[in-house]
């Protein structure tokens, strides 16, 4: 959760500890759980992803990808790919939190 304030700028809503918490993101709320809230709602369970995996991303729309990217970096993200202008229009940069989250962080796309 704080790394998500740090980072992206996103204030805190709700935070109960270390288990759950959300941000607010301007049109939506976006949430967190730790693995053991997981658990707790899981029948089954979960497992536990690795840092290596990428199993869905969490993209973010800003002006200011350029910005945004190196104040997440410098909040403890590992970048993955540099902000860069893509030839649809878009800025685009990708990064990987701390906890392993993959994260797109790019302007939005133009309407046609």
């Amino acid at each position: 959760m704080s790394h998500s304030s740090k980072a992206f700028g996103l204030p805190t809503q709700i935070s109960y500890g270390t288990n759950y918490g959300e941000v607010e993101t301007g049109s939506a709320t976006l949430a967190f759980a730790s693995y053991d809230a997981g658990q707790s709602h899981l029948p089954r369970g979960l497992r536990p992803g690795r840092a290596t995996d990428m199993s869905f991303e969490v993209a973010l729309l800003t002006e200011s990808v350029e910005e945004d990217f190196r104040r997440a970096v410098d909040a403890g993200a590992v970048p993955l790919f540099e902000p860069s202008a893509r030839p649809w229009g878009q800025t685009v940069s990708y990064l990987r939190c701390p906890d392993g989250t993959f994260v797109e962080l790019s302007t939005p796309v133009a309407a046609q």
